[in-house]
């Protein structure tokens, strides 16, 4: 059964868009969550797509129904932390939104796939995996899912696509070693990735606002002229 496109928050460029930002919440958070940045970013001829989880049952904030991208069962590192149906389900509607930029001009080499927390997993999850690949990937306080998966999921034709990682040393929800874990397996395997951490707790911070607009000028401005 294919699920209903998932609903976004959208700031449209100005004129043609020469690219889309795709940009997944975190838990318990919506699509309004990082769109008062885009100002700040300077990137007009740029579409932002921020779309809302879907509402899930989490089983570590006692079941509650809440935007999630998937259950987190337990706090502790095993297989089984989070849900893999949650998950692959989840992959399969950024993929659709992915295609739907296909559709309105703008492919996936002209798409960057970023996100916080929750939606920086997916990010993450999503984005090596595919067989087109991506423009980048903008990881915020992420870390890695279905870490048992990644030898034989993560495909070729995403080896080369640039990752930037970002992570808070005080970061008590996700905590900063799982950051550069992930981090450090994109090392391990080759694939293009920036390492960057502030003295911040789970959230954002100016400066690290300034190395995303950087980050983001620098993965366009790399783009011939449509």
């Amino acid at each position: 059964m294919t699920l209903p496109l998932l609903s976004c928050v959208e700031v449209d460029s100005h004129g043609p868009a020469r690219g889309t930002v795709i940009w997944l919440h975190g838990l318990g958070a919506s699509g309004h969550d990082f769109e008062p940045l885009v100002p700040h970013l300077g990137l007009g001829d740029i579409r932002f797509v921020f779309p809302h989880a879907p509402q899930l049952a989490v089983t570590i904030n006692g079941g509650m129904v809440m935007p999630a991208w998937y259950d987190i069962r337990t706090l502790s590192r095993s297989p089984q932390r989070e849900s893999e149906q949650d998950i692959r389900s989840s992959a399969d509607r950024i993929g659709a939104l992915i295609r739907r930029e296909g559709e309105r001009g703008v492919p996936p080499e002209r798409i960057v796939l970023a996100g916080f927390s929750q939606g920086a997993a997916m990010a993450l999850h999503v984005g090596l995996r595919r067989h087109d690949p991506l423009l980048g990937l903008m990881i915020l306080s992420g870390y890695l899912v279905l870490e048992e998966t990644t030898a034989t999921e993560w495909t070729e034709e995403s080896a080369g696509v640039p990752v930037f990682c970002s992570h808070g040393t005080r970061d008590g929800v996700v905590p900063h070693e799982r950051g550069r874990e992930a981090f450090e397996r994109l090392a391990k395997e080759g694939r293009p990735s920036r390492w960057s951490d502030y003295r911040m707790m789970h959230e954002v911070c100016p400066e690290q606002v300034a190395d995303i607009a950087t980050w983001l000028t620098e993965r366009f401005d790399s783009l011939a002229t449509p």
